[in-house]
């Protein structure tokens, strides 16, 4: 097992290396892996070494070790505090107890003693570990989180959100048995949650997507294979089909459920079905198809299923360019590059490719599809003009396109101008955030508050996107950057000027004049006023 890491803490360069010194670090599990002379250099280390044990003294310049511990059990939570003092004072325990300080030592430091608490941590340290790496604790957690992972997986197999990869890798994990089968369709049931005084349920009408359920898994299996989830208000079938009873057997299934449930709840109960798809991935359009059914009980009455392809005649060669087409075109326009925009684009088109369809069908799809990409465009604040020239109609330019393979290629170079023009406003607007980040702190470095919160809040983006961004941009964190300023402008002063130290130090963002000196002269190797004298 790999060593505890180990951050020590103390403002006496003695007492550190002492420590270091005197413990057989390895032989007790543990590695040093930086130290410090005061809190807040300990928190910049804590920040980018990820200790596994930070071992610090209370009394310190610039951060004592009890707000160095309320700072680090924000950022890392999980590491381990051991408290040196010299104060044998109840008040400096009660405030280490506050802050789930691991161990508290006095000092003088006995190497023995340290040995024994370190030894004692380690303990704890070993059954925290041993507990995050138990394959049976972690097994029982699988198992009691399977029943919820299951129901988001088809949730999302039947809103379009699961690939064919994913589909192979968590069917048999999530114990989903749908792969056998070669044909597939969606039914949604739903019953009327208006219940009449008398009902059975009346007063717990949440329960009544329950009872259906219950309904459902007694008697669907009668009729075909099946697995059934509660979605929303209704109770979702992804149903197994053979091929020699088809549809049917799952309609006359559904029929049934409806007629039982109304007899058991006292309420109206209804149902839609959508076609048969053959191909697992591509169910959203059956689960969209039982939905549009069951749109038709209102005119239709509750107590049967009503199959879709009986009130929109059909609606299996339909071309639709659904949320899962949109979502699959916009992430390869903003994210993938032209090959895989050419290729999603291609994927859409060779779907109906065996399918003899009237253009027309295609011009609806492909409006349906422009309309995806006017949205990305106004996201972005893209101009129509530089993407499709100046009077660009489109509802002309894809009545211009004569067959399904011009349109393809029209999309294509659409779709490829709007992804260059978003890519390019992309490293546009990095290179313009941390331009305006430098501006920021140029106008504000004198204020001691600054902080990469108080900026991300006036640029309007997150700590964590603005981190990366100008680091990527500057080649310096947030901190190192404002660290430069003003020790820069400090110089400058230094230079021009005859102010007193400690007033140069809160000219530049400084309260502590001493942290002042401490920073000057770990950036430049002298103090600031040896800097001036020569």
């Amino acid at each position: 097992m790999a060593l505890y890491r180990v951050l020590l803490v103390d403002d006496e360069e003695e007492i550190r290396e002492g420590i270091i010194r005197k413990i057989d670090w390895a032989r007790l599990g543990y590695t040093i892996v930086g130290d410090a002379e005061n809190g807040l250099e300990a928190l910049e280390k804590a920040e980018h070494l990820h200790p596994d044990v930070v071992m610090t003294d209370i009394k310190m310049p610039f951060m004592d070790g009890l707000e160095l511990g309320e700072r680090l059990r924000v950022v890392l939570p999980s590491a381990k505090l051991i408290i040196f003092s010299g104060f044998d004072d109840f008040e400096y325990a009660q405030k280490a107890i506050k802050i789930n300080v691991a161990e508290y030592v006095l000092k003088p430091i006995n190497s023995n003693e340290l040995t024994e608490t370190l030894k004692k941590l380690k303990q704890q340290l070993d059954r925290e570990f041993a507990e995050k790496r138990d394959v049976e604790m972690l097994r029982r957690n699988y198992m009691d989180s399977l029943p919820v992972m299951r129901e988001q997986f088809l949730v999302g197999l039947i809103e379009g959100r699961i690939s064919e990869e994913r589909l192979r890798a968590q069917v048999p994990l999530l114990q989903i048995d749908l792969t056998a089968a070669d044909q597939w369709a969606v039914a949604l049931v739903r019953a009327d949650s208006a219940l009449k005084a008398d009902a059975a349920l009346h007063g717990e009408e949440e329960l009544i997507p329950i009872s259906l359920k219950c309904t459902v898994d007694e008697i669907l299996g009668n009729y075909c294979g099946f697995t059934s989830f509660l979605y929303s208000d209704c109770v979702a079938v992804i149903a197994e089909l053979k091929p020699e009873s088809g549809i049917d057997s799952l309609i006359n299934g559904m029929n049934q459920i409806c007629k039982s449930a109304e007899r058991v709840l006292g309420v109206k109960v209804m149902a839609g079905v959508g076609t048969v798809c053959s191909v697992l991935t591509e169910i959203r359009h059956s689960y969209r198809e039982a939905q549009n059914a069951l749109d038709y009980s209102a005119t239709m009455g509750s107590g049967k299923a009503i199959y879709i392809a009986d009130v929109e005649p059909e609606t299996s060669v339909r071309l639709q360019f659904d949320e899962h087409d949109e979502r699959e075109i916009t992430n390869a326009i903003k994210m993938g590059s032209e090959q895989e925009i050419a290729d999603r684009i291609n994927a859409l088109f060779t779907r109906f490719e065996t399918l003899l369809l009237p253009l027309s069908q295609y011009q609806i799809y492909v409006m349906e599809m422009m309309t995806s990409l006017l949205k990305v465009m106004h996201a972005y604040e893209l101009s129509t003009e530089e993407i499709f020239g100046v009077d660009f109609n489109y509802v002309n330019t894809i009545a211009s396109l004569h067959s399904p393979a011009e349109m393809k290629q029209w999309c294509t170079d659409s779709c490829i101008k709007i992804s260059t023009l978003i890519k390019r406003e992309r490293v546009d607007s990095t290179k313009l955030l941390a331009q305006n980040a430098k501006q920021y702190i140029a106008g504000h470095y004198q204020n001691s508050d600054l902080s990469v919160e108080s900026l991300c809040s006036f640029l309007h983006v997150s700590p964590a996107y603005f981190s990366t961004v100008f680091k990527r941009e500057t080649g310096m964190s947030f901190v190192a950057y404002l660290t430069e300023v003003r020790l820069q402008e400090a110089v400058n002063l230094l230079n021009t000027t005859g102010d007193k130290t400690y007033v140069i130090a809160g000219k530049v963002g400084y309260t502590e004049p001493n942290y002042f000196s401490y920073v000057f002269k770990r950036k430049f190797g002298v103090s600031p006023s040896k800097y001036r004298s020569n």
